[in-house]
């Protein structure tokens, strides 16, 4: 794995499994977070709660950004009604339980292991009511991280921690470890495969790229937000048609919009 890899895990059990397997170094520079690096990876303990991950994404991204396409994966514990404990899953659908907006984390690859949906709390759950995970970060570890790279780059992986038969306030923080740690195989193949997406991208960069910054103005932001746009139509077979899409399009705010608009079109027909 040689692209920027960024890995955020809530709680310092969940990390201590990646900081072994990767023999990652605490970086003392670092203050405000517990981040732990060797070579292009870099783990942060963000602490727990939706702000307190959006806080280590920026504030890490910040430090360290890449210019080329950074992977991004949270991994963490998670709940769910009748899930046996130490189940392993890949985000597919990612809901903020208090304002009902959605994510839906890409997989373009074939996942080494099965793929569910997510509800994210702000507040730790004991009963449960319905059929998907429940925790208190990937909103907004999702939402954050798409601000900084292309959303195929984007996973959460969650092992399940409690159940109706096990609650979250019988976890323990040796047993939330030994739980990552047991699927450390799936963890490093998931970054594997998003490695391949990332390097793939960073040898060209997404195509059409030069060609859309000169016929059209846009912002820092916007150049940004374009760069990751093309990136994902790419990652989606979009192929070089993105320029008949652009037929009456007059800036580079309608641009993106298009953009934004085939992408959905692409991602309805996976």
């Amino acid at each position: 794995m040689q692209q920027p890899i960024f890995i955020y895990t809530a709680l310092p059990c969940e990390a201590q499994p990646l900081i072994g397997h990767f023999r990652l170094k605490k970086d003392l520079r670092v203050q405000a977070f517990a981040v732990f690096r060797r070579e292009n990876i870099c783990l942060t303990v963000t602490g727990i709660g939706k702000s307190a991950m959006a806080a280590g994404i920026a504030y890490t991204q910040a430090l360290f950004a890449e210019p080329a396409y950074p992977v991004m994966l949270n991994a963490g514990i998670a709940g769910h009604k009748y899930h046996p404990l130490g189940s392993v899953f890949l985000a597919n659908k990612i809901t903020d339980a208090d304002s009902q907006k959605c994510h839906y984390p890409p997989i373009v690859f074939k996942p080494p292991c099965a793929a569910t949906s997510i509800q994210t709390y702000a507040k730790p759950q004991l009963a449960y009511r319905h059929d998907e995970l429940c925790d208190m970060e990937a909103s907004a570890f999702y939402e954050t991280a798409a601000r900084f790279t292309t959303g195929e780059l984007i996973q959460a992986l969650k092992v399940v921690s409690d159940n109706e038969n096990h609650s979250a306030a019988q976890v323990t923080a040796q047993a939330a470890s030994e739980m990552l740690a047991a699927h450390i195989g799936v963890i490093v193949q998931v970054l594997g495969q998003v490695d391949k997406l990332s390097a793939s991208l960073a040898v060209t960069g997404p195509q059409g790229l030069n060609e859309l910054l000169g016929r059209y103005h846009f912002s820092v932001n916007g150049q940004q937000q374009l760069k990751n746009k093309l990136a994902r139509w790419e990652l989606l077979g979009g192929g070089p048609s993105v320029f008949e899409a652009m037929d009456g399009v007059r800036d580079g705010k309608g641009v993106l919009k298009r953009l934004e608009e085939k992408i959905r079109e692409l991602e309805f027909y996976l």
